[in-house]
């Protein structure tokens, strides 16, 4: 029987059909703009450009470079190339930015003009990486002007065939301290991915999203494939400013945003102290780090269509809390993308009973296929269920209520073992906060003689006159027996990295020198 074949489409595709159906912009970017059709030839040319110089299926490239279009169409040149994206934080050290573009093994460096000078001053770590480097600044020594990738191709030149198990891209979760680490996801992977969140996230056809977190982060990710699936027009800020970020979406009337807990912090602010008409918005999604009940509560209040919670590991992992299930569970997760499943194991390696506390497993369609060519991590993020099935094990401590819906308690190595007994440092956060005088904290282990390890809180003041001992007091007065914290230090700032998270790292090497009867 004759039977049509109904190939699965990836992005290099949907991105060809846009281009040939829609007529909207593709990207916006201060003045700039890119229709679907202008959008869809230049990646394609691009993406020709790269093959003529001898990149292709598999070949890994460095993008070094700031929000732009031009960013944006070099990503999706890639992809469509066959080559393999790495896009890099650009504010870590040059040490660390050599790195991970060592441990990538990258063939290719595309930079952006403000990041050339910083790769030259890199050459001797990168000798014998990345023969190929290609600048949207003037083209010094050694390097490929940008537009001289545009040269006219003729219509029928082919473009390499992609298998759904390529590789597409590569991201380092961090590269601020520490051993690179990349999490690679295949091009079927990163569509699956992508599908599942537009639903989860309520993405519409030709949705406006707003990226304003630096598009090396797979929190941009989430919104640029989400707004390329669903033929959307992506809106490209240089860097992240509340106010620049409320008139944009006033004047875009903008329908998704996805940002982190820091973002929404100082977005609430400026909106309390300037209103701008926000009612577009239809799914706004928060990530990065735990977002605050008080916080959570607040954003509700000034956006009409409420936040949608993501908690997730770039490496699979995703839940998420709707805005209707907020009430009665603002501290909670939500539930696992529709065709995933989570479970909670113990330190035995066996699922704990419902509401027990244990790390997070995850198995689903979205998780990575590894971490790139390192097999010892990626074995060690391997959790074998009873029935021999393979699950992603997360690092997180969490519990599943009698609904299913998931609460985060810790990392689990930010854990503190204290007399024997598991304190988890976000249970007494989550308690400190609520003072007015508490603007940011952390909680970290300090040694004690006594306990092995007792707590301590790091606080930056929202307001000056509280002392650190009324408001250890204050703390020690609300949180259990064992919970009770050693001692309160006042900082003038936390150590973030670029999705805004807390660097307890940093803080626990930093204060390492702290101890207590």
């Amino acid at each position: 029987m004759f039977t049509f074949p109904a190939r699965q489409p990836l992005f290099p595709e949907i991105v060809a059909l846009h281009g040939r159906w829609l007529r909207g912009d593709a990207l916006i970017f201060g003045e700039r703009r890119c229709s679907w059709p202008e959008f869809a030839a230049r990646t394609r040319a691009f993406a020709l450009g790269l093959n003529r110089l001898g990149l292709g299926h598999g070949d890994r490239v460095a993008v070094v470079m700031d929000n732009s279009l031009d960013m944006a169409v070099g990503l999706f040149g890639i992809m469509s190339a066959g080559a393999v994206s790495v896009p890099l934080n650009v504010n870590v050290t040059g040490e660390s930015l050599a790195s991970m573009i060592v441990d990538a093994k990258a063939k290719c460096i595309l930079a952006s003009n403000s990041q050339q000078s910083r790769i030259d001053g890199l050459k001797d770590r990168l000798a014998e990486i990345a023969p190929v480097r290609i600048t949207t600044g003037p083209a010094r020594c050694g390097w490929h002007a940008w537009e001289s990738l545009f040269e006219v191709e003729p219509s029928d030149a082919e473009l390499p065939e992609i298998a759904g198990d390529d590789l597409m891209n590569v991201i380092y979760s961090s590269g601020t301290t520490g051993q690179p680490k990349g999490i690679a996801h295949t091009h079927r992977g990163r569509l699956d991915w992508a599908c599942d969140l537009a639903i989860a996230l309520r993405y519409r056809p030709g949705a406006k999203t707003l990226v304003n977190l630096g598009m090396y982060s797979n929190i941009s990710w989430v919104a640029m494939l989400c707004t390329m699936l669903v033929g959307g027009t992506l809106v490209i800020e240089r860097g992240y400013d509340a106010s620049a970020s409320l008139d944009a979406i006033e004047s875009h009337r903008i329908d998704n945003l996805s940002m982190v807990p820091l973002q929404y912090q100082r977005m609430a602010v400026e909106q309390r102290r300037k209103p701008r008409d926000v009612s577009s918005l239809g799914g706004v999604m928060c990530c990065g780090s735990p977002l605050r009940e008080n916080l959570k509560r607040e954003l509700f209040s000034l956006l009409p269509c409420g936040v949608i919670e993501l908690y997730g590991l770039t490496e699979g992992i995703i839940t998420t809390l709707q805005p209707e299930d907020a009430e009665g569970r603002w501290s909670s997760v939500g539930k696992p993308l529709a065709g995933t499943d989570i479970r909670i194991v113990g330190d035995d390696g066996r699922e704990t009973a419902p509401g027990e506390p244990g790390e997070i497993v995850s198995r689903g369609r979205i998780t990575m296929p590894g971490y790139l060519d390192r097999e010892d991590a990626t074995l060690e993020a391997r959790w074998v269920d009873d029935r021999g099935r393979d699950w992603l094990r997360s690092g997180d401590i969490g519990r599943i209520d009698e609904d299913g819906f998931l609460y985060i308690v810790d990392r689990k190595k930010d854990m503190i073992l204290s007399g024997g007994q598991n304190i988890y440092p976000s249970d007494i956060e989550a308690v400190l906060a609520q003072h007015p005088a508490v603007a940011e904290l952390a909680v970290i282990p300090a040694r004690s003689e006594r306990w092995g390890e007792t707590p301590v809180a790091l606080v930056v003041a929202a307001e000056a006159g509280e002392s650190p001992a009324s408001l250890q007091a204050w703390c020690n007065e609300r949180v259990g027996r064992q919970q009770r914290i050693a001692d309160v230090v006042f900082l003038d700032e936390l150590p973030r990295n670029h999705n805004g998270k807390i660097l307890k790292k940093e803080l626990r090497a930093r204060f390492a020198h702290l101890s207590y009867r």
